[in-house]
């Protein structure tokens, strides 16, 4: 993934480190100065009002014309969960291995035959000459046909070194020759299977990244033009404080509003960065939107001043890319242990499902037993970057009592919770359907535990006790974590709760690697059998 779905953000970049990074890069900036006015040649794509209120005159706009008025031309068909992007560079390496296995493979007969360092030469000759000839970089306006005639340079190098090897002991014979004739023309059925996977996934929203502009500038516009030119991302659409004097869009990418409605967006679980393009000068404004945008899932970069057409092309790549200017973000660290992550949760949740089945039938017979109602509860929960997604859980309450909402938490003694509730909650067997979640993507084994949506603590949403709570979705939410084996478990009835569960949360995506949610893994039984004061 990119896995990518891939997915994202593995280390909370201090004030501190963002002033160092910032300061850094103002000293290499040029300042920026304010889009002008439009001249009357450009007004029908800048769209450019530099007075009344824009918040009214989008209204009165989506009002006369219909939503669509307000979607970005560079927004795509379907909206797809950041979770579920693919990285294409992840991609690039297992078209490559597969090439390797397959190339070994195919040759391995001209290999041990007579010809012995004819095969060889073409074997290697093959993925490296692939490589060098761009076959695995799969740039976005390059046709299959172009493509695969990289792909049979490639060949014809291989091709031609493997003939000279030849030559060095014996002339390469006609069986030879047809299997690595034979040989080549399966690479190239490959390739093409490889360029049909990414222009699909690209159709389909999985490769290209959604990503929102804060402010409605000249470096605005640049990114955009850049974009319509590449297409390395899509642009959404754009967030300025300034709405009674910013234009209403950029060319046809519209203003969605300030900062404050960015935090609460409902395009939040859809988009994958955050770029910043006010004016580069203002250091202390950048400073002041990056600690404000902190407590956004999502990673942030900045736009600053550039020159050429080329270089801003060069930019939106490495944004794209999480490489350019970062305020928070990726690593390639940070992608291999989400890689690393996601191959545990599949295991893991396999084995669990088949080993756990005959149990999960018995409880599922139970609950239909004990009380009228379906066996299953679902309920809407906060997943990573602010998705919302069903949760799945055994039935422990009675049916008429449900709470989807959460507005009432458990507590010692609830007289909702049933017979087998009591038992399947205590365990923490109500939790096993969960593993289905996993294997969708919406769940990890490891991370915060998902709160539901609205979930309410003495009377008050949850989410608006600490400033820090949109942190917990920087990852997925898992079956167990680190809190739970530190024995914040249960309800979080109290601010207190709440802020100590969202602490342990913050540490945990911190620390994360592959060798704690081990660690966690193990604990978790013996935390949750060893604890009968936790409510659940």
């Amino acid at each position: 993934m990119t896995t990518a779905s891939m997915p994202k953000i593995c280390v909370l970049t201090s004030h501190l480190e963002r002033s160092i990074r910032l300061n850094d890069v103002f000293r290499t900036s040029v300042a920026m100065q304010p889009i002008p006015e439009p001249s009357s040649t450009r007004a029908s794509t800048l769209a450019f009002n530099a007075s009344g209120d824009v918040l009214a005159r989008i209204g009165d706009e989506t009002d006369r014309r219909g939503r669509q008025r307000r979607r970005s031309p560079l927004r795509p068909r379907k909206l797809v969960p950041s979770r579920s992007r693919m990285d294409a560079r992840w991609l690039a390496r297992v078209f490559r291995l597969v090439d390797i296995i397959s190339v070994l493979l195919i040759a391995a007969p001209v290999t041990l035959a007579r010809d012995l360092l004819t095969g060889v030469t073409w074997t290697l000759a093959i993925p490296i000459a692939l490589r060098v000839m761009g076959a695995y970089a799969f740039p976005r306006k390059r046709s299959l046909g172009r493509h695969l005639g990289h792909v049979g340079q490639a060949l014809a190098i291989a091709a031609i070194l493997a003939t000279m090897a030849s030559l060095v002991f014996n002339p390469l014979d006609a069986r030879s020759a047809l299997a690595l004739m034979g040989a080549s023309g399966f690479v190239v059925a490959l390739h093409a299977g490889w360029w049909k996977i990414i222009d699909n996934a690209r159709r389909h929203g999985l490769l290209t990244p959604n990503v929102v502009v804060v402010g409605a500038t000249a470096n605005a516009q640049r990114l955009i033009e850049a974009a319509m030119r590449t297409g390395e991302v899509n642009v959404l659409g754009l967030f300025d404080d300034r709405l009674r004097r910013a234009p209403v869009n950029i060319l046809g990418v519209p203003l969605l509003g300030d900062t404050d409605a960015l935090l609460h967006h409902r395009l939040a679980p859809y988009i994958d960065r955050v770029v910043i393009a006010i004016t580069a000068s203002a250091e202390a404004r950048v400073n002041e939107l990056a600690e404000k945008l902190g407590v956004l899932p999502h990673p942030l970069n900045l736009f600053v001043d550039g020159g050429t057409p080329d270089e801003d092309d060069a930019t939106l790549a490495r944004i794209a890319a999480g490489a350019e200017h970062p305020l928070s973000g990726w690593s390639d660290l940070c992608r291999r242990r989400v890689l690393a992550k996601r191959i545990l949760d599949l295991t893991l949740a396999v084995i669990g499902l088949v080993v756990a089945s005959p149990i999960m039938l018995a409880i599922a017979l139970a609950v239909k037993l004990d009380s009228p109602g379906p066996v299953f509860f679902r309920q809407r929960r906060h997943g990573f970057n602010n998705e919302e997604f069903l949760v799945w859980k055994f039935r422990s309450m009675r049916q008429e009592a449900a709470d989807a909402q959460a507005s009432r938490q458990i507590r010692a003694g609830d007289d909702r919770v049933t017979r087998v509730g009591r038992f399947i909650r205590g365990t923490s067997l109500d939790e096993l359907p969960q593993l289905l979640n996993v294997l969708r993507g919406e769940m990890s084994i490891v991370g915060p535990r998902p709160h539901a949506v609205g979930m309410k603590t003495a009377g008050v949403e949850s989410a608006k006790l600490v400033a820090e709570y949109a942190h917990r979705h920087r990852m997925k939410p898992g079956l167990t974590g680190w809190a739970a084996i530190k024995g914040s478990r249960g309800p979080v009835d109290t601010p207190e709760c709440v802020r100590r569960r969202v602490a342990l949360d913050v540490e945990y995506i911190e620390r994360q690697s592959f060798w704690l949610d081990l660690y966690i893994i193990l604990m978790t039984v013996p935390c949750l059998l060893g604890d009968r004061s936790a409510v659940r």
